[in-house]
């Protein structure tokens, strides 16, 4: 448990950091959805302001005043039990209310958080707060994923930052771990903060492996297409050999073949690709493609939990074998919370180790992402098992 007053700082601190996310924006950048799975950053920031006013300041400030009584309709994200909400294919259709009026918002919620914790408050709504910075710091990593979708599908590729670096090469040689076959613990053990699906605490038994103590790279991802990678059958599951026709995948998300030069679009605009540097924005499919060419495969989650002492991790989210299902004894919260993992456990693998877009104080060895197969607008890579 933080305290109370470090964690009144922590909360200010995490709502300045997602302003400085959207600070090299122009107005128009913040209301621009290209696809579904990208939100505008309007939205993310109202959404993360709502969720504070939601859960905490109506239910424990007495006499609190919402902001806005349509705030809740338009910042509702998936939560069934709080009501009704804007469809998500249409976030981007709003142009009200203006980016002005969400950032007095947000100054208006922060206010009362403050005004209300200047109060003690009980270990319930101390937990709650710590909950909504974390959530928030969520969409600070879908904030710059979806900001780098918006700029990188826009036909002039504008440059969003010189100082965000997307692209860190990793400068250690690589190796192989080896693991001994045994019962292992997996899951959260002490009491910082964690989300549900990482607990309880659970043992697994693993057969001997070895795992990879470095990235794929770039170069080493050039390599599998100009071997035909994408125009072989028999390296793909069929529903991604499918993916890859209907789409007409030929690489990672954002290179461009450019006077027979590969060029991918980063943070500071167009460059050509680093084949030094990891792999990224690649789906569970062209990850596990990648690893049957190499006659290898994708490491499972508890084998990368188990190993991540021995490798330098957090540069990427990285793809696991494991499908995304509970942990035994596994228990959704109570109410509209409940909704927040639980009722996605299908049809979606875990990804492990956070990213280079990942707010720091946020990412744990234990925290399970999880994304559909054929989804790589986030920052996703893969360390090869065998």
């Amino acid at each position: 448990m933080i305290l109370v007053d470090s964690l009144l700082d922590f909360f200010l601190e995490t709502r300045k950091h997602s302003e400085a996310i959207c600070e090299p924006l122009e107005v128009e950048d913040y209301v621009v959805q290209p696809v579904v799975d990208v939100s505008p950053p309007k939205w993310h920031l109202g959404h993360t302001t709502w969720f504070f006013e939601e859960f905490i300041l109506k239910p424990h400030l007495k006499n609190y005043e919402i902001f806005h009584e349509d705030f809740s309709f338009v910042f509702n994200s998936y939560y069934e039990a709080v009501g009704k909400r804007v469809v998500r294919t249409d976030r981007g259709n709003m142009s009200r209310p203006s980016v002005k009026k969400v950032y007095e918002y947000r100054t208006y919620v922060t206010e009362h958080i403050k005004m209300l914790f200047e109060t003690e408050q009980s270990a319930a709504v101390n937990d709650l707060l710590e909950i909504g910075i974390h959530h928030e710091k969520q969409h600070q990593e879908l904030l710059l994923t979806d900001i780098k979708y918006i700029l990188g599908n826009n036909p002039l590729l504008p440059k969003y930052s010189d100082t965000f670096e997307d692209h860190p090469i990793e400068n250690h040689q690589q190796d192989w771990i080896s693991v001994e076959e045994g019962t292992y613990e997996i899951g959260h053990n002490d009491n910082t903060f964690c989300y549900d699906n990482e607990l309880g605490r659970h043992k697994v038994y693993l057969n001997a492996y070895q795992i990879s103590n470095k990235l794929v790279t770039n170069g080493e991802f050039l390599e599998f297409m100009d071997a035909g990678g994408y125009d072989r059958f028999d390296l793909w599951h069929a529903e991604g050999w499918d993916w890859v026709n209907q789409n007409q995948i030929k690489s990672p998300l954002y290179w461009h073949n450019i006077d027979g030069e590969w060029h991918h679009y980063t943070a500071p605009g167009l460059q050509k690709i680093n084949k030094d540097a990891p792999v990224t924005h690649i789906s569970y499919f062209e990850a596990f493609a990648y690893a049957q060419w190499k006659e290898m495969r994708l490491p499972t989650e508890f084998e990368w939990e188990i190993s991540r002492e021995f490798f330098p991790w957090g540069k990427r989210w990285e793809w696991t074998e494991s499908a995304y299902l509970p942990y035994p004894n596994y228990k959704k919260a109570d109410g509209a919370l409940g909704e927040y993992n639980g009722k996605f456990m299908v049809n979606q693998k875990v990804l492990r180790g956070g990213s280079v877009a990942t707010p720091e104080k946020h990412t744990r060895p234990t925290y399970r992402n999880f994304f559909h197969p054929n989804l790589r607008w986030q920052f996703t890579g893969l360390r090869l098992a065998k």
